[in-house]
């Protein structure tokens, strides 16, 4: 005879064993804040900002119209591989004195075109809150000079210098214990119910009709 349970049957065995889901889920979560507090080392972020404008006539101006501001925004595009590039990198790394090597630092540096504008954001991550702030604030001044020797161009200025920021981005603490407490709870659920599927001890009297298919006609109490 096929096997079935209902919801009420689910909700008294997850009532059985609620005291699992909860331990559980207090010791995923205690993992997770002691690897987050003392295992992962924070990292923090600083930023920058870059806006790209037109040299005319030896006279760097904002765009105004259309085809200029076209022009400015894939020049942008242009200037964000340059600040990834070797040279860059390399030159931020030796001015420094950093003890990185180039794909480490490139790996760092984010570099984004905010959409349908001129500006150019540099994002730096590192352990340590003030050589991220270095490292982003030299960055656009080797940039400077290696777009004027690359392109020819000098339409670049800095709108916020990064400052050392003070908390980290990551690990968020929060963030890893909830999701650890909800793993354990899925977790221990999950175990509850497989559990549950592979005993296959009478527990009751309908479980006798249920898998045997014999109808029952009475109950010797237990004393």
């Amino acid at each position: 005879m096929e096997e079935t349970i209902d919801l009420r049957e689910y909700f008294f065995i997850l009532k059985k064993k609620m005291w699992l889901i909860a331990l559980s889920a207090v010791v995923c979560g205690l993992v997770s804040g002691l690897i987050s507090f003392f295992v992962l080392t924070p990292v923090y972020e600083a930023n920058t900002s870059l806006i790209v404008n037109k040299e005319v006539e030896n006279e760097m101006t904002q765009m105004s119209t259309t085809d200029d501001l076209n022009y400015v925004q894939k020049l942008a595009l242009t200037y964000g591989e340059i600040i990834k590039s070797r040279t860059v990198i390399t030159s931020t790394i030796n001015k420094l004195n950093l003890d990185m090597t180039y794909e480490e630092l490139s790996d760092a540096v984010s570099v984004t075109n905010v959409d349908s504008t001129q500006i150019i954001k540099i994002s730096v991550q590192n352990t340590s809150p003030v050589v991220a702030a270095k490292i982003c604030n030299a960055i656009p001044e080797i940039f400077s000079t290696e777009v004027q020797r690359v392109v020819k161009a000098s339409g670049v200025e800095v709108i916020d210098k990064a400052i050392v920021p003070k908390n980290p981005i990551k690990p968020n603490k929060k963030m890893n214990i909830a999701i650890a407490m909800v793993l354990g709870v899925m977790v221990s659920v999950f175990i509850i119910f497989l559990i549950e599927a592979l005993n296959t001890k009478v527990k009751e009297p309908k479980d006798i009709e249920e898998k045997l298919g014999i109808p029952v006609f009475g109950v010797v109490p237990k004393y």
